[in-house]
């Protein structure tokens, strides 16, 4: 980094140090003022003179022991970013992704961990519930799948539930994707994504607005929910109640006149209240990842996957496996549910079971529950 390009990030550091400001406001001293530089070096009329900047505000940005402050804290912060092996790009920076600088209050600067490509070219959120359905981690996977083998960036948030799924799936189809945190790029969250973390950052990106070791406070994932569908074409919400967080990250999408696909779920679910409202209220409704490409026009290229099972070639199963088959769907049934629609006792049930599994058309899921497998 060439020295005064390390002094200009210099600058943007101290002003996202300087307490009490917030993004909104720098926003507004930027479009005005243009550059951090001649923000920390204006009189304080000059900054009042700024619409929307108050008295606290002007006070802040011309306290020299505040100022001072903020420019230990950025320094130290430079001299962090090795040992987190991350970088920043700031607004004026090129490879700052375009798409963001057209949402309201863009990040000042991101932090990246990993492939910064990966913050350009096309790209669909996949979001939802934290706590999914096998339904819905299935379908989050199964989309972000074929979305990445056919050449589409896949950005969710690494919560548990349908956004961990939708990086997963991302990696499973040799794609890349894209994470944004709500807290510092050096903190894992929840902890137990520790290896998730580190499979996107070899094969995608991280990124967050927040400075390294910033605590994962709950009000800041609303804020970075604007991130994520501002680093998108579009947003697919997979599952939600009425009252998810997935539905702000929606509300955002159309804000940033982005679209917003969702994913109908059974209609006595609550997990897919909130998808159906939106679909109520004019989200696309997602099928499958043909659905997404040819709404958007994304030129993608036919996913390389196989099915898990191909129609019209389902081995033969009995009349037995053919009564157990007209019980089943692809939401999960428990064994007692079973024995009474199909008729069978449990003994015969549990061998009829298990030939179903072998022969690839069910799957067992925990709490010997029972899913049948579609082409």
């Amino acid at each position: 980094m060439a020295e005064h390009d390390s002094h200009d990030l210099l600058d943007w550091l101290t002003l996202l140090f300087v307490a009490g400001i917030g993004t909104g406001r720098l926003n507004l001293l930027l479009a005005r003022l243009k550059t951090p530089a001649a923000i920390l070096g204006s009189p304080p009329d000059r900054l009042a003179d700024v619409a929307g900047i108050g008295p606290g505000c002007v006070r802040r940005l011309t306290d020299p022991n505040l100022l001072r402050k903020a420019r230990s804290q950025a320094e130290q912060e430079l001299d962090r970013l090795q040992d987190a092996d991350a970088s920043i790009i700031c607004r004026t920076d090129p490879r700052y992704p375009a798409q963001l600088k057209t949402i309201q209050d863009p990040p000042l600067l991101l932090y990246c961990r990993g492939d910064i490509d990966a913050l350009h070219g096309q790209a669909v959120a996949l979001v939802g519930s934290r706590a999914a359905t096998t339904y819905g981690r299935r379908t989050a996977h199964t989309l972000a799948r074929d979305l990445a083998a056919a050449g589409i960036i896949v950005v969710s948030g690494l919560a548990l539930g349908i956004d961990s799924e939708a990086h997963r799936g991302a990696l499973a189809g040799g794609g890349r994707t894209v994470a944004v945190l709500g807290c510092g790029l050096n903190v894992v969250y929840p902890r137990n994504q520790k290896r998730l973390y580190e499979e996107i950052a070899g094969q995608g990106c991280l990124v967050s607005e927040y400075p390294l070791h910033t605590r994962p406070d709950r009000y800041r994932f609303p804020a970075r929910n604007r991130i994520i569908s501002g680093l998108a074409a579009a947003t697919v919400i997979v599952e939600a109640t009425l009252r998810s967080g997935s539905l702000i990250t929606a509300r955002l999408a159309l804000d940033q006149g982005r679209e917003v696909f969702a994913v109908p779920g059974r209609i006595d679910s609550p997990k897919s209240e909130g998808a159906h409202r939106l679909i109520q209220q004019g989200a696309h409704l997602v099928h499958d990842s043909a659905d997404i490409c040819s709404e958007l026009e994304l030129g993608c290229r036919p996913p390389d996957i196989a099915p898990e099972t191909v129609a019209g070639s389902q081995p033969e199963t009995g009349s037995d496996g053919d009564r157990v088959l007209a019980c089943l769907d692809v939401y999960p049934m428990d064994i007692e549910t079973i024995a009474v629609h199909s008729g069978l006792d449990l003994s015969r049930l549990h061998g009829v079971m298990l030939d179903l599994e072998l022969k690839g058309l069910v799957r067992q899921l925990p709490g010997q529950q029972y899913e049948r497998i579609t082409g």
